[in-house]
């Protein structure tokens, strides 16, 4: 149950990436007014938080409305893993989502969908429906406890990143990254196993 666990919040700190999105909260929250800043963090979070609660319970029937099974899941998730976890290895002009307008307060987008709740970490959620109720609370533990490592992240995102310094958030973010990469590939590699057993 521990490992279980510990395994589940690893992986939503890795397709999350709270580090990673350091400076993409801070170039975004800039033009915010700095009493403002730790309510948009807090919001922000709180509804990536909802839309990954919501995500893992309603996986199911998410994926039977529109007629995907759980391998296609497994394997989509995968690549998009994979490409992310490339471009934190490699990093690009404009980061990991590409460039974002700082010009207003953020709301939902670009914070919370897509540098929270992106398309890997939908992914993963989905991944982690269950009809066991162990399962579902061990995942929604670990949801509880990667919200919470997200919020002491960010409120001292600016913080972090004078301290540690921009190579340093870089390294850390290609370390997370090469991490994701072989996590990728062994998700991709047990959809591949899947599918083949469905052939036989």
């Amino acid at each position: 149950m521990a490992q279980e666990f510990f395994q589940a919040l690893i992986l939503l700190i890795l397709v999350t990436d709270p580090f990673g999105n350091i400076p993409i909260f801070v170039s975004v929250l800039s033009k915010v007014a700095p009493e403002r800043r730790w309510r948009v963090v807090i919001r922000e979070c709180a509804i990536a938080f909802i839309l990954l609660l919501l995500f893992m319970f309603f996986g199911k029937l998410f994926l039977a409305a529109l007629h995907l099974s759980e391998v296609a899941l497994r394997i989509g998730g995968g690549v998009i893993l994979f490409l992310i976890a490339l471009r934190m290895v490699f990093p690009q002009e404009g980061g990991v989502f590409g460039e974002v307008d700082g010009d207003n307060e953020p709301f939902i987008v670009p914070l919370a969908i897509p540098a929270l709740a992106g398309p890997s970490s939908l992914a993963t959620v989905l991944l982690f429906s269950s009809d066991s109720r162990l399962d579902v609370a061990i995942h929604v533990g670990a949801l509880v406890a990667v919200a919470i490592v997200w919020l002491v992240v960010l409120l001292s995102a600016e913080r972090m990143q004078r301290v540690l310094g921009e190579r340093t958030m870089t390294a850390v973010e290609r370390l997370m990254g090469l991490i994701l990469t072989a996590m990728a590939v062994e998700m991709l590699l047990a959809g591949i196993r899947e599918y083949v057993k469905t052939l036989g």
